[in-house]
């Protein structure tokens, strides 16, 4: 099976941060690591709200779904981190304005995340 590198198109190449892609295309699918708020011209976390960050997160991940040819509409899943799961109709509320129609299948679970962001996203999108 042959795979495809994928990369946020902000990404300063100067600032690879970790032994990962930033998404992975692979048998008619794109596989996204996980994503947060980051500047990915200084690949620092920019923490703020749980809506500020749920926004540069969503924002983040359209920008590589759009890489790879793809929209949002194209998710077919999502796993979501919440640092604190108290803050998922906030969340949630900013979440679900970047999905309309069939909206991805999605998990959401409470975990311990680094840098003291607040929000991490996955996602599997099908490639048309």
């Amino acid at each position: 099976m042959s795979m495809q590198k994928i990369v946020h198109p902000h990404r300063d190449a100067n600032f690879i941060t970790g032994a990962y892609s930033d998404g992975v295309i692979a048998g008619g699918f794109l596989f996204i690591s996980g994503q947060a708020a980051v500047d990915f011209t200084t690949s620092r976390f920019v923490l703020g709200t749980i809506e500020e960050e749920t926004t540069r997160t969503l924002d983040n991940i359209k920008a590589i779904v759009e890489a790879a040819g793809a929209t949002l509409g194209d998710v077919v899943k999502s796993t979501v981190h919440l640092a604190d799961i108290a803050e998922f109709e906030r969340f949630n509320a900013v979440y679900g304005t970047y999905f309309s129609g069939i909206r991805p299948a999605r998990t959401t679970v409470q975990s311990v995340l680094a840098e003291g962001i607040r929000v991490e996203i996955d996602c599997i999108v099908k490639l048309r």
